[in-house]
């Protein structure tokens, strides 16, 4: 297979950068867009000068032959049930976070995607961010020790989440660590590398954004397997530029952000700062969706492994769902869930 034909389904804002990735990919052509609304898959196209037949119905889309791997871009209420059908089809899948808003349907997508024997990849994209990857390579070089506490924060003021945008409800959206902070939760597994064995959560809603149905605003303490502790937050009501905080204090030294401090380096008296492109600079090279899909349509073709697949994302997302317990009930929450 030299050449994947490709099927993105939903045709909102987010699918413009997979459109994009997969048009600078020589190994994938676009064959098909879909979007409920022909119109707003129309604009799409038009946008970023696709041509590529248009589906209003998905499964139409995944009866189409000539796809072998889907993209999923629509709100969080579809993305299970679109899994679901993409790999009962026999497509390869591309997630868009969060996964899914309900535990019984992570657990469904997970099973049925390992039945079909498809290949996924969860758009986790701050895993390829080049800070990530440099933190990631600092830790695993041991420049700061072995790990004993770490905090990620989201904080993200969404002016798009008005009283009538999906992103306020609930029901949509599935809830501030869903929408945004499981990329908190998602980089704090990755850089630890120790799964979260216990959630005490707490949430709140300020008085500035009245409209979300749901508290917008979360923190929580967590316990790793490896005895490590940790705070994770989510914000998406705080008047600010977007923030993505991670601090890691290690039994040789500390990271916060771009900045190092290590007893490695010897006559060091301040903190090294690495210049390079953070989760919050700015750059519209801090979420890379063409380094995500380059490696993953590159693991398609050559049968290799390519993380964080589903399986690895289900992780993730059963941390949130326990926060989400957690602070309903007020009371710690283990892992893995019941």
């Amino acid at each position: 297979m030299n050449s994947l034909g490709v099927g993105v389904i939903g045709a909102g804002n987010l699918s413009t950068e997979h459109i994009k990735a997969y048009l600078r990919n020589p190994q994938t052509h676009i064959v098909a867009l879909c979007d409920r609304s022909r119109e707003a898959a129309q604009q799409r196209a038009a946008m970023v000068d696709l041509q590529c037949d248009l589906y209003t119905n998905v499964d139409d889309l995944l009866r189409d032959e000539r796809i072998q791997l889907v993209s999923i871009c629509t709100p969080n209420n579809f993305h299970a049930s679109q899994t679901i059908a993409a790999a009962q089809a026999g497509k390869h899948v591309l997630i868009e976070k969060p996964v899914a808003i309900h535990l019984d349907e992570l657990r469904a997508m997970a099973a049925a995607v390992k039945r079909a024997g498809v290949r996924s990849l969860v758009s986790f994209v701050l895993r390829r961010n080049p800070l990530l990857k440099i933190i990631k390579q600092q830790v695993q070089d041991h420049a700061i020790g072995e790990i004993f506490m770490a905090e990620v924060d989201y904080w993200h003021s969404t002016p798009r989440a008005t009283a009538d945008h999906w992103m306020s409800r609930k029901e949509i959206a599935g809830g501030v660590f869903l929408i945004g902070g499981c990329h908190a939760v998602d980089a704090a597994r990755f850089l630890v590398d120790s799964e979260i064995v216990e959630v005490s959560a707490y949430s709140t809603k300020g008085k500035g954004r009245p409209h979300f149905d749901y508290d917008p605003t979360s923190v929580a303490l967590v316990r790793f397997a490896n005895g490590a502790i940790g705070k994770l937050s989510a914000c998406m009501e705080c008047e600010m530029p977007y923030a993505f905080n991670i601090v890691l204090l290690g039994h040789q030294g500390t990271i916060r952000d771009n900045r190092i401090w290590s007893s490695k380096f010897t006559g060091q008296t301040d903190y090294v700062t690495i210049p390079t492109i953070t989760p919050s600079s700015g750059s519209p090279a801090h979420h890379p969706f063409q380094a995500e899909i380059d490696d993953f349509v590159d693991a398609i073709i050559n049968n290799q492994p390519c993380q964080p697949d589903l399986a690895d994302a289900v992780k993730t997302h059963e941390v949130v769902f326990a926060i989400d317990r957690s602070a309903e009930t007020g009371k710690p929450v283990g892992l893995p869930l019941d």
